[in-house]
């Protein structure tokens, strides 16, 4: 089976409330601050890529002059965002593995994930990865799924995505991969034992 997993809060952990705080000690000016950066337009705009990361940053350096010191911060220390492996991961990749499965990433990540992907262990266990900032599509658009299959020669039917956003996971169903909505390695391994065993007696 070929198991495919989205990167952050699945297989890696990030803050960046606690890493704004740590670096914007003044926490008026702080929580003034988290919308610039921290909301859904930039978060896809940067996954997105159409342009270099570099090129929106300094797009919203000039739409927000007076949190370009934060703003740079935030380019200058961005490998601190990402916390730690998510408890119990890489083991459990390690297993599954070793028992055959492949490991796939799919993940909508800017493409300073490379950075990330040299920090932490667990990114060498897989096979692959789709980076949406790449591919210039983000989840749940069918397209990034599709240049999943395209790019590994997968069958959605033999494939369990798993990510911590639904609406994500249900873009996989829609185009015929089973999925997990994830919480914990725990609730993931219950999960995805029930759905190899259902697969091996189908």
């Amino acid at each position: 089976m070929n198991l495919i997993f989205d990167f952050g809060k699945v297989l890696v952990d990030f803050d960046f409330e606690a890493f704004f705080r740590k670096y914007i000690p003044d926490t008026e000016r702080c929580y003034a601050f988290l919308p610039v950066l921290y909301n859904d337009n930039i978060a896809q705009r940067l996954d997105r890529e159409l342009q270099s990361f570099d090129e929106i940053i300094a797009e919203v350096i000039a739409k927000n002059p007076d949190f370009e010191p934060e703003i740079r911060l935030f380019c200058e220390h961005y490998p601190e965002i990402v916390t730690h492996e998510i408890e119990g991961m890489y083991n459990l990749l390690s297993r599954l593995k070793a028992e055959g499965h492949k490991l796939y990433g799919l993940t909508n990540w800017c493409s300073k994930v490379h950075i990330t992907m040299t920090q932490f262990p667990i990114f060498q266990l897989l096979n692959g990865q789709i980076i949406s900032s790449e591919e210039h599509v983000i989840k749940p658009e069918p397209e990034i799924y599709h240049r999943l299959f395209t790019k590994f020669n997968l069958k959605p039917e033999e494939c369990i995505f798993t990510d911590d956003r639904a609406e994500n996971v249900d873009a996989g169903r829609r185009l015929g991969m089973k999925g997990i909505v994830f919480k914990d390695a725990k609730q993931y391994e219950r999960e995805l034992r029930g759905l190899l065993k259902y697969h091996v007696n189908q």
